[in-house]
Order: structure tokens, then sequence, then C-alpha cells
């Protein structure tokens, strides 16, 4: 739970409603430890999730929960202990998370702790079984090839039934 001082502090309250107003724009979250990375790693790492129109902000763990707590995004205040950062999705976040995985076998330094998504909470074991599914637009595409294959088969089955008729005609 977030601690609340008993004189609220004008500054404190601002970093909270800027940190709140950033939280607001994104579905998914997904939290990781990133203590021992280099700014060049955490900058290559920022350049990776932004080419899936995601974000990588460190934030401070009791202006987070306290944003968390008003945005009513229950269950997160376990991921929000020591040097935390949080990868902000709008979108294909098991993409975000395969990046973020893959990211942490290169880079050992960095641990994915757990996730938001779609309003369910995702500890470490259920976020990596998630970075290993198929994104969305693999999944359309998997199903359209399927409902191709399937056409293109009645399509040439009908063709032949045609061409049958057509050599008997000539007969």
């Amino acid at each position: 739970m977030a601690i609340k001082a008993k004189k609220l502090q004008p500054a404190k309250v601002e970093a909270i409603a800027e940190v709140k107003s950033v939280l607001e724009g994104y579905n998914d979250f997904i939290f990781a430890e990133y203590r021992g990375l280099t700014v060049a790693q955490i900058t290559d790492l920022r350049k990776q999730l932004r080419a899936k129109n995601c974000e990588f902000k460190v934030v401070k763990n009791n202006f987070a929960r306290v944003a968390f707590d008003e945005l009513k995004v229950e269950n997160v205040a376990d991921y929000l202990s020591g040097p935390t950062a949080i990868a902000l999705a709008k979108e294909d976040s098991n993409e975000v998370a395969k990046i973020m995985f893959d990211f942490a076998k290169e880079v050992p330094a960095l641990v994915v702790k757990g996730a938001y998504i779609e309003k369910t909470v995702y500890d470490q074991t259920k976020i990596e079984a998630y970075s290993k599914l198929p994104s969305k637009m693999q999944l359309y595409t998997m199903f359209a090839c399927a409902l191709n294959s399937t056409t293109q088969k009645l399509a040439a089955t009908l063709q032949a039934v045609v061409d049958k008729k057509n050599a008997e005609g000539a007969n």
C-alpha cells in the first residue's frame, strides 16, 4: 500500500499527477528491475520497445503506487519495490514481453518481475509464458492463411468438376 504523508507537499502531488497522466494513456504494464543496466543498455531497450509503440519509464515506486491506486489498477504494489521500470504498452503486449525477455537473455541484469495485462495480474512465470504466444497479428495471419487454403481447395475441386463435365461433353 502506498505511504501517504499527513501533510501533502505540492511538488509531490504534481509528481503523482504527472505519473498518473502518463499511466492513463496505456492499457498494459510490464514491471522490471533494471539494477545493473548501463545507460547504453537502457537506451537500446527503449529503442526496441519504441518500435512496438511502447515506452519504458523509470518512476518513483511510491508515486506509482498512489497513481495506480487512483487509476483502480489493483494488486501491482508487490512489483513496485526496488529499482523498478515499467514498460507501458497500448497493444501487442506479448510482443513487448517477448522483447523484454529476449533482452534479459542478452543482459541478465534486467529482471522481468510481473505484469498487469488486460486487467489481469501476471507473475513472472505467467508473463514469460505469455511472451511465447503468437501476437494478435500473427494469429490473424494464421487464420487468414487457413481460410485461404480451404477456399483454394474448394475452388480447385469445383474447377475439377467443371473440367470433367467439359471433357465428357466433348467426347
